[in-house]
């Protein structure tokens, strides 16, 4: 999407955007997860694939065997990556012990895990749905794992 006067606010402020987001973690931490786990384009494509996508494990998998069909649009190909990416995030979240989101320095929401590791699910997220690896399946049992 092509926001003219959003692109130049944000050449303006470099600096105030990944402040906002980690801002946002500190005054509402449970609000701001709600609305990563919202993922809107993710779930309309699995949607129309017939997949229900329940912020379980099994929806992880469930997710790695569709076929790819949006590697053809490439304008939505980063949002559809960004939006898995928080999916990931929101299940490992949601379904392993201790693991809650954190936001790097320079605005990047991470999974951080109770052993401290920091899972960087948005890259990862962006790696499966340009190359299809890692599958989110295996981003999730390394990150059950630790």
């Amino acid at each position: 999407m092509n926001i003219p006067f959003l692109d130049k606010w944000r050449r303006r402020h470099p600096a105030e955007q990944s402040h906002v987001l980690a801002a946002a973690f500190e005054d509402d931490p449970e609000g701001v997860a709600d609305l990563l786990s919202e993922c809107e384009l993710l779930r309309s494509q699995a949607s129309m694939a017939g997949l229900e996508l329940d912020d379980s494990p099994a929806s992880l998998a469930a997710l790695d065997q569709l076929l790819p069909r949006w590697r053809d649009d490439a304008e939505a190909l980063p949002w559809l990556g960004n939006d898995a990416g928080l999916y990931l995030g929101t299940v490992v979240v949601r379904t392993v012990t201790g693991a809650a989101w954190h936001v790097w320095p320079g605005g990047s929401p991470v999974v951080r895990l109770a052993s401290g590791r920091e899972v960087p699910v948005v890259e990862a997220g962006l790696d499966w749905a340009v190359q299809g690896v890692p599958q989110l399946s295996q981003v999730y049992a390394e990150a059950a794992e630790a």
